[in-house]
């Protein structure tokens, strides 16, 4: 049985899509997880450094995508107890995390997040079954 009701935060850019900033990247394998995710109970909180018209490409990316997010770059239901900026979750998924499995995609100079071993360690932990 899968871990239900975790907020799972996850960065964007080289995470969920390729480096491509200021653009939206291409999905960089992370839908179908994402999607599975979120589909057992799990929220998502959106945690970039993007803002603005940058921010909305990445928020429009998800809509367009079918992928609910719980939030971005905050917790709503953190300010309950505390007042801190990080945002909290119980997990965090980031290309540039100590530990997050990452892959080269053709050539590509700065690596993204391995999606298959992501999910094959989500199932690990037992966030999905």
């Amino acid at each position: 049985m899968a871990i239900q009701d975790a907020i799972i935060a996850i960065d964007f850019d080289g995470t969920v899509v390729t480096h491509a900033y200021p653009e939206v990247g291409d999905d960089a394998g992370a839908v179908p997880v994402l999607k599975e995710l979120t589909k057992n109970g799990c929220r998502l909180i959106l945690y970039t450094m993007r803002s603005g018209d940058l921010l909305e490409d990445a928020k429009r990316w998800f809509r367009k995508q079918g992928i609910e997010l719980y939030a971005v770059n905050e917790n709503p239901r953190q300010g309950r107890w505390t007042r801190s900026p990080k945002v909290h979750a119980d997990l965090y998924i980031d290309d540039s995390a100590l530990g997050c499995p990452v892959r080269f995609i053709d050539g590509a100079r700065r690596p993204v997040a391995d999606w298959e071993r992501i999910r094959e360690q989500l199932v690990k932990d037992g966030y999905l079954n």
